[in-house]
């Protein structure tokens, strides 16, 4: 799966934690409704100052070890493209090991 899958994935759990939004959308297009439970969760994942692929782990089924490796791998991937060494951005991205 890739970071958009999982918040695919993520927010059928996720709405289940937020039983007023979802009454309040239930009156909306199925359309809109996905739309406001996916910006909610956006939301969310910045009042965490966390990304929303990060959120999605939290609302998935993965043990705790799955869901630390998948972080760490998607960090090692990030640090790889930036071409920064794994510390320095293990650093700067509050990334424990």
């Amino acid at each position: 799966m890739n970071k958009e899958e999982w918040i695919e994935a993520a927010l059928p759990n996720y709405i289940l934690t937020n039983p007023a939004l979802l009454a309040e959308i239930s009156g909306l297009s199925e359309k809109d409704q996905l739309d406001q439970i996916l910006w909610a969760f956006e939301d969310e994942a910045e009042a965490l100052n966390i990304e929303p692929w990060e959120l999605a782990l939290d609302f998935s089924d993965k043990s705790e070890d799955e869901v630390k490796a998948l972080r760490l791998a998607v960090h090692q991937e990030a640090a790889k493209t930036l071409e920064m060494d794994w510390e320095e951005y293990c650093a700067l991205n509050a990334v424990e090991v």
